[in-house]
């Protein structure tokens, strides 16, 4: 698939007086990573439930893999994959069941669904583990399980809200290794991640998100040329041009209702 595999334009949503979104323009070529930024309640989680035809935009248009959220959402539920921040395996079936389980709600043939699980769990260097229950699973051996079961259908574009939140160091790693291996494969993801190190090691391209717009895109290297060197003489990092963004670093940032009331909403 060439192109763009997300196009967003002028997308607009509220919850009661709350704007989560205003206006947003957003474009993710395929095959390529791009990494969401910005403080909480900016809309990162907004515009992904949008994406993933979770809740619907107020106005504007939204395209994912050709395909438009809003009139062929049914179409687009079936090339897409979505992991979110918390688990959604459960934790009392073995690994191996966990993705079975998957594969039969998307209605895929018994013997199908049982070799994709095999495929996925080697994939994810899970074989070993397949036959234990899932609350047995270190941290980092759960999120690997909870992004191959968003694949359980092969998407052409994968959301990641933040993926690696609360890992340690080590199960992050072998997180972005499984996510590079996905994008060396063809796989379009939308990261939404807290972690600057994180995208700047992930994302060929980010997009800066405050109150509801896009306010800057561009390469990581970009983003970052476009500053002054340090008073230090060191050149400047992702901090900085999010702190030069948006006037507060990430650890400052304040909580907001936006992305509690978008992640408790449904499509109606």
């Amino acid at each position: 698939m060439g192109g763009d595999a997300v196009l967003v334009r002028g997308v607009h949503k509220s919850y009661g007086a709350v704007h989560a979104l205003r206006g947003l323009d957003l474009a993710v070529p395929a095959g390529s990573v791009c990494g969401l930024l910005g403080p909480n309640g900016a809309g990162k989680t907004t515009i992904v439930r949008i994406l993933a035809t979770l809740t619907r935009p107020d106005a504007g248009t939204a395209v994912v893999a050709g395909l438009d959220v809003l009139r062929q959402a049914d179409e687009v539920r079936y090339r897409i994959g979505l992991a979110g921040q918390h688990a959604a395996v459960d934790e009392k079936l073995s690994g191996r069941d966990n993705l079975r389980m998957f594969g039969r709600l998307y209605h895929l043939p018994g013997r199908v669904a049982r070799r994709r699980a095999d495929e996925l769990l080697d994939r994810f260097e899970l074989t070993g583990a397949a036959g234990r229950p899932v609350r047995t699973y270190s941290g980092g051996m759960r999120r690997r399980l909870d992004i191959a079961a968003s694949l359980i259908v092969a998407p052409a574009v994968l959301f990641l809200d933040e993926p690696t939140t609360g890992l340690d160091p080590r199960s992050r790693r072998d997180v972005w290794r499984s996510i590079r291996e996905l994008v060396a494969g063809g796989t379009t993801v939308l990261l939404t991640t807290q972690y600057l190190d994180e995208a700047d090691q992930l994302a060929d391209r980010i997009a800066v998100l405050d109150a509801g717009r896009v306010i800057a895109a561009g390469t990581p290297a970009a983003l970052k040329a476009a500053l002054p060197a340090r008073a230090d003489g060191r050149p400047p990092t992702l901090d900085d041009v999010f702190l030069s963004l948006t006037g507060r670093p990430t650890d400052t940032a304040e909580p907001s209702t936006v992305d509690d009331l978008a992640r408790g909403t449904a499509v109606a």
